[in-house]
């Protein structure tokens, strides 16, 4: 096969490959689905089932706290979370915007997290997440880093 001819096929192939568009409407749906059944689990205090959103090179960020790295250093992190009285967790995405290839986004949320204060009635503090996801070779999106702080009190 003669050089121009190379070129060409190799050049034809490069274009068709560039060319693969990705949904990135559907790649948002997806990461927004996860909404849902990961406050279910952390709601059930289902350790397994909340850690199964994080990947497992996964780096969390908790406010005034060191950061958790991996699967299992999340996973003690998360049990230790549960154990506290009157937890919850709940959040709404406002925005996920994903890079064009496809492959990683990052959400934004406001938060609510809620605990017994120390009368015993709960407590509810408001606040702002940014999560960055991987979408896997599975096609599954995991989150990769997560991090969230609480917003100011109101002024009395």
């Amino acid at each position: 096969m003669n050089v121009a001819l190379r070129w060409w096929l190799c050049c034809t192939v490069l274009s068709i490959l560039g060319c693969s568009r990705v949904d990135l409407e559907a790649e948002r749906a997806a990461i927004l689905a996860t909404d849902r059944p990961w406050q279910e689990a952390i709601a059930a205090r289902d350790v397994e089932r909340a850690i199964s959103f994080w990947a497992d090179d996964a780096v969390v960020m908790p406010a005034g706290q060191p950061s958790v790295t991996g699967k299992e250093a999340i996973r003690g992190f998360v049990k230790e979370t549960f154990k506290i009285p009157g937890f919850g967790l709940r959040w709404e995405t406002s925005s996920v915007n994903l890079a064009p290839h496809g492959g990683l986004a990052y959400a934004l949320a406001t938060t609510t997290t809620t605990f017994g204060g120390p009368d015993g009635k709960p407590v509810s503090i408001r606040g702002k997440a940014a999560t960055v996801w991987r979408k896997g070779p599975d096609g599954r999106w995991l989150c990769v880093v997560d991090i969230w702080n609480d917003d100011l009190p109101p002024k009395q």
